[in-house]
């Protein structure tokens, strides 16, 4: 196997655990949260903040490094189109990413609270759960939109 082959490996391994991860820590979040029960949404939420530390995380920051690489290796300029709209997109699925990622932990400490207290979860819950669900279509759009661009190169 080449040092390109190997790279461009990484690289689509990075995108299928962003994809991945992203997909399933939806998927159990709003599962949790349609039973509205407070401590099944604490012990959820909790996964999912440690799923993004070390999956989504891990792969976000790989992503420019090995993308990077690839260019040096095959003398790609970063001034072709695809590229310059997949890193454009990149940013932009950043901005809606990284609050998501304080939603959660607030989420799951909200969860937290209220089940140890063996209440209702707060509105504040709520707010956060619907924004953090908001949040998740542009995020997630802009990443599929990327690996399309990746894939095609249309321009």
């Amino acid at each position: 196997m080449t040092l390109y082959l190997l790279v461009k490996y990484l690289h689509v391994l990075g995108a299928i655990v962003i994809l991945g991860t992203g997909t399933g820590i939806a998927f159990f979040m709003l599962m949790a949260h349609r039973t509205n029960d407070a401590e099944f949404i604490a012990r959820t939420a909790s996964v999912v903040v440690i799923a993004d530390a070390i999956f989504t995380l891990s792969a976000v920051i790989l992503q420019p490094v090995t993308g990077g690489v690839l260019m040096m290796l095959s003398a790609m300029p970063i001034t072709e189109r695809w590229l310059l709209a997949s890193l454009g997109l990149y940013v932009f699925a950043g901005l809606f990413w990284v609050p998501v990622v304080f939603m959660q932990i607030e989420i799951r400490d909200l969860a937290r609270k209220a089940a140890e207290q063996r209440g209702a979860l707060p509105e504040r819950y709520f707010v956060l759960y619907r924004r953090w669900f908001a949040f998740g279509f542009p995020g997630f759009g802009a990443t599929m939109l990327i690996l399309w661009l990746m894939i095609a190169k249309p321009f």
